[in-house]
């Protein structure tokens, strides 16, 4: 079948122009790049921090903030303020001060639509359109199938301001769309016209979904939940987005939550992770974080119960030769959303590997199920036991070799199979997707390896399930051949075809910029699977037989509503949202081709 490529007009934007704010210069950036960033910001293929060249893309003022009490705000800590400025504008080549301030009056809706219809209108609410995580989206939901794919046309763009990163997957409820950003922008838009009807803006980097919810004890009144990377969770008014409670979901000082809340009835769950595992500097007293779900009331935001994967509690192991601590059992990140499973009164969470410790911690790299009232842990499956990665080797607290890092980066899903069944697919970074028994302790049903794994490697953020069969995307983002896309039955684990990574790359020559590495969480409509790449592709498959029917190629600038200067890049993380007639894709990620837009697509 011929593939069909949409394109679209690429439209440069003008930016603001400022005054420019000189400071005097007390330190060199070069010399504090190299005395303090460069061990981690080397620019080598298996690093998850950004290269020198891809941080140009960022202001200043980005640089800083990520310092000072953001990402980096633990390495931050050594450096005085002056070394703060001069490291941020030796990477950017930018003067602080100079960069545009974005008007937040552009782009405004000048009739902001109500919330409508919320419990009634075709809707995607958090990370999937269903409870279950299944990234299924039938058609009188999506409002489209395969067939429609060609006849997509951009309606409009939102720039993602001071941003390499497009990595929150959107929300649509009622009539709108809420989407937060890199730097801690929350969004709610008109999701038809693009106009922006609220901006709130967090503390910290905000990666995960957003949910719309009731408000309890206010008839017709709405709350959009979500959460931060510097471990705050919000209630927000979706109507008008002002701040309804705010609270710290672990105080650790390396906490981050990647992972979109999950919300069901009058809870809010919140899973939570950390840098700890790479992101920690060569005097930090490693490691003392453990990954958990938090059950937040939605009222208040108080926390009713608070479940971890590694039930002890970190304790001193041994020092040092300079002198710093060891510190373990830690680790068992949960870097998804949970998903809920109301039949059996359970919440699937999928763990990280262990970071220190004694290897045998039966709860990482595992699927664990959790008592949804109590948060009891009623079962535990591991799918790679002794994978303790994140520690140094030789210290007390860890072995002598890093392990092979196969987080479960995916939400299980709950999908169901002839005979009145059902199975929880999952896919996990050692690039062996599962089939596990929810009646019987998460029993391997089946297991087929899709990809070769490791550390980027493997099945990422996401799998799908139609009923018919489960989808496994592959990365490998640092092997030879990245990229891919298997389906195999529900009920067998057996192949039904595979996807060979598309040779045809849209960003030109391969290499660590540019390659098909299909990382980000996938959806699926009616006939058609929908895939992004690291090549900035996204590619929908044929659900018979996995034939490409149409693709999208993001990499170009785009006219935004907000003013906001944007180009797209590499696909990685959140997957295409399909709702109402529309389709939104996130394009640009900093570990590929940095990109900031949030692109919309309606059928004509």
């Amino acid at each position: 079948m011929r593939v069909r490529t949409l394109s679209v007009l690429a439209v440069a934007v003008v930016a603001l122009a400022l005054p420019t704010v000189v400071r005097a210069q007390t330190a060199d950036g070069a010399t504090v790049f190299r005395g303090n960033c460069v061990t981690c910001h080397d620019g080598a293929a298996a690093s998850r921090a950004p290269a020198p060249e891809q941080l140009r893309a960022r202001s200043p003022e980005s640089i800083i903030a990520a310092l000072t009490g953001g990402a980096m705000r633990y390495q931050g800590l050594s450096l005085s303020g002056a070394e703060r400025r001069a490291v941020a504008e030796y990477l950017t080549g930018k003067t602080v001060g100079a960069e545009s301030t974005v008007d937040p009056s552009i782009g405004r809706c000048a009739d902001p639509l109500p919330l409508r219809n919320v419990a009634s209108a075709p809707a995607w609410n958090g990370w999937s359109a269903d409870l279950a995580n299944t990234h299924f989206v039938p058609a009188k939901t999506a409002g489209m199938t395969a067939a429609d794919l060609p006849t997509l046309t951009l309606k409009w763009a939102l720039g993602l301001p001071e941003a390499t990163s497009a990595w929150a997957q959107p929300t649509v409820v009622g009539g709108r769309l809420f989407v937060g950003t890199q730097n801690g922008t929350v969004y709610s838009l008109d999701a038809t016209r693009g106009c922006v009807a609220w901006i709130y803006t967090a503390r910290g980097g905000v990666r995960g979904s957003i949910n719309v919810g009731p408000r309890p004890g206010t008839p017709g009144a709405f709350n959009a939940y979500f959460s931060d990377q510097k471990g705050y969770a919000y209630a927000v008014d979706a109507s008008s987005g002002a701040e309804v409670w705010r609270v710290q979901v672990d105080p650790h000082p390396l906490i981050r939550l990647t992972g979109s809340p999950t919300l069901y009835q009058d809870r809010l769950y919140v899973p939570t992770s950390s840098y700890e595992e790479v992101g920690k500097s060569t005097t930090y007293n490693c490691c003392t974080f453990r990954g958990a779900v938090v059950a937040l009331d939605v009222r208040d935001g108080k926390a009713v119960w608070r479940a971890y994967p590694i039930p002890e509690e970190p304790v001193l192991m041994g020092t040092r030769p300079d002198g710093g601590e060891s510190w373990g059992p830690s680790g068992g990140a949960i870097w998804s959303a949970p998903t809920i499973d109301a039949k059996r009164r359970l919440i699937y969470v999928g763990v990280g590997n262990t970071y220190s410790g004694k290897a045998s911690q039966p709860g990482t790299d595992a699927i664990v199920a959790f008592d949804l009232k109590t948060g009891a842990m009623t079962w535990s499956q591991q799918l790679a036991p002794g994978d303790v990665y994140g520690c140094r080797n030789g210290e007390p607290n860890c072995g002598t070799q890093q392990g092979p890092d196969y987080d479960f980066g995916a939400s299980p899903a709950i999908a169901n199979i002839p005979g009145g069944k059902q199975v929880i697919v999952v896919g996990q970074k050692s690039g062996v997707g599962f089939g596990l028994d929810p009646d019987n302790g998460g029993k391997v049903l089946w297991q087929y390896r899709a990809g070769q794994g490791g550390s980027l490697g493997g099945i990422e953020w996401g799998v799908a399930t139609d009923g018919e069969h489960a989808y496994f995307p592959v990365a490998d983002q640092n092997r030879p051949s990245p990229g891919g896309l298997h389906a195999v039955s529900l009920a067998t684990g057996e192949r039904a075809w595979f996807a060979a990574p598309v040779d045809a790359l849209l960003c030109g020559a391969k290499g660590r910029l540019c390659n098909a590495a299909q990382s980000a969480a996938i959806t699926v409509i009616p006939g058609a699977v929908l895939s992004g790449a690291f090549d900035g592709g996204l590619r929908a498959y044929s659900t018979k037989d996995g034939s490409v029917l149409w693709q999208l190629d993001t990499n170009r600038e785009y006219l935004t509503v907000n003013g906001v200067r944007t180009r797209g890049g590499s696909l990685n993380g959140p997957a295409p949202v399909v709702v109402g007639g529309m389709m939104y894709v996130n394009s640009g990620d900093y570990r590929a081709r940095p990109g900031n837009v949030l692109l919309a697509f309606g059928v004509e």
